[in-house]
């Protein structure tokens, strides 16, 4: 994957590592988040089931992924060639560490990337990393959580690392758009709406009392801006104070005797 610019991750160089896991469906999982954050680079430490067979059941087409993830004896050995590792834990250990949030380590991995490997370190499903394991890492990221229950499961820690990642080092994504979307509203169109709603609204009757124009159309200016419609939005609302209007012209002819 190139770099597509400054500040931008190189997605080759970030490194998933798995600790001792225990439970194939878990590191499944783990390699589904990989690839839906666009990462390629798998290392286990001594798994105690590797099955690429049962990993594609659950991560369909996740082959060329498990098919090119390295195993490791320790480790030390996984993490050798890495230029910063980052492990993951649920709480705060005995000893001070260097403690981060996800958000806040995530541009520092990015910015990692351009040097060389880094590491996300992920320990053993039931117990986590080792106090040896987190040596080994400059950096241990916490997840926050309810008090009550502050451990995740294996792939939602890794989603969450990846996710904060992925948001850091690569211009944002734009959402996408209905198929009927017709762009922006103008100046002249929303002018348009609110005038079509103000005599439409003038037609019901509905300016009276304390119901002063002015601040009635202020204050609707005020709600439509914050809700910033678009063409197809701004024409229904204008299209509603033109319907507002025909009512009572077709009302009014109705009405009109015979002569």
């Amino acid at each position: 994957m190139k770099d597509s610019g400054p500040g931008a991750a190189n997605l080759d160089n970030v490194v998933i590592v798995l600790d001792r896991p225990k439970d194939v469906v878990n590191v499944a999982g783990v390699v589904r988040v990989m690839m839906n954050m666009g990462l390629s680079r798998l290392r286990l430490v001594s798994p105690d089931d590797f099955d690429t067979y049962r990993i594609g059941g659950i991560a369909h087409r996740s082959e060329e992924l498990t098919g090119a993830a390295e195993t490791f004896e320790t480790l030390q050995d996984a993490l050798s060639d890495v230029v910063l590792s980052v492990a993951t834990s649920a709480r705060p250990r005995t000893d001070q560490r260097n403690y981060v949030r996800p958000r806040e380590i995530a541009p520092r991995i990015v910015e990692g990337t351009a040097s060389g490997l880094v590491a996300l370190v992920f320990g053993r499903e039931d117990r986590g990393l080792t106090n040896e394991g987190l040596d080994l890492c400059q950096s241990v990221a916490i997840v926050p959580t309810a008090a009550e229950y502050p451990s995740l499961n294996l792939a939602q820690a890794c989603l969450v690392l990846c996710y904060e990642i992925h948001l850091a080092g690569s211009e944002e994504t734009p959402l996408p758009r209905g198929k009927r979307d017709q762009g922006p509203a103008t100046q002249k169109d929303l002018e348009e709406m609110y005038s079509a709603l103000h005599r439409g609204l003038s037609r019901i009757d509905f300016f009276k009392g304390d119901r002063h124009p002015e601040s009635v159309m202020r204050l609707l200016r005020t709600i439509l801006s914050r809700a910033e419609p678009d063409l197809r939005e701004a024409r229904l609302v204008r299209a509603m104070g033109f319907e507002m209007e025909r009512y009572f012209d077709r009302e009014g002819a109705e009405s009109e005797p015979d002569t």
